[in-house]
């Protein structure tokens, strides 16, 4: 019987809702106004993470810009983090995570579709990761182990892809082209993961909560 390849997204699902009701620095995170897709490589990055609307969630800006909508479930999408081919082919479990969090830390505490002014690359420079390190760190300490245990899966698991990915805000006046995407604009494929040998989490004691 040929084993069931896992649902990927599930464990990412998973995590950020329990790094969102376990520690402080990312109370504001809702993990279902997240999509999470698998995308194409973008230089050395292991994922990214975009704004979906403009700030205050709004379709519209100021200028009249316009920006597609993202509605997966009936709710509306306000972020969407791309795991790049990096994640999947040579990240060890604790890279992974730390990789989410990474993306986690650029969102506004407003969770409003914007991102952090304060925590950009572009401003803290070498600062960012003497930041987030700490965190991250932390949090490896205290993370379940089944939170924990997809991320050091090897192996084949599906996950969430553009089918027809939303294209950039245009000016007032301009055609949108699509104004709602949705599941329909998702397909589920088959990704392998190739997981670097780590030395395991700790196991026999419950984890407490982070603050």
């Amino acid at each position: 019987m040929v084993e069931r390849r896992p649902n990927f997204n599930e464990a990412v699902r998973a995590l950020l809702e329990h790094v969102a009701s376990s520690m402080e620095e990312f109370r504001h995170i809702q993990a279902d106004r997240i999509l999470v897709v698998a995308g194409e490589a973008r230089r050395a990055s292991r994922g990214t993470v975009k704004p979906l609307t403009f700030p205050g969630a709004r379709s519209v800006d100021a200028l009249g810009r316009r920006k597609p909508v993202v509605r997966i479930r009936g709710r509306r999408m306000l972020y969407c983090i791309t795991l790049r081919p990096l994640f999947f082919r040579a990240s060890t479990p604790r890279t992974r995570v730390g990789t989410l969090l990474h993306e986690l830390f650029h969102i506004s505490n407003r969770f409003d579709g914007t991102l952090h002014p304060g925590r950009r690359h572009a401003r803290l420079g070498r600062q960012f990761p003497g930041l987030l390190r700490p965190i991250v760190q932390r949090y490896l300490r205290h993370i379940p182990p089944e939170v924990f245990a997809p991320f050091a899966y090897h192996g084949e698991v599906r996950v969430l892809h553009w089918l027809e990915r939303p294209g950039p805000p245009v000016r007032a006046g301009e055609r949108l082209g699509r104004r709602v995407y949705t599941e329909e604009q998702l397909f589920q494929g088959v990704l392998r993961m190739e997981t670097r040998r780590t030395r395991p989490l700790r196991a026999g004691r419950a984890r407490p909560k982070l603050h």
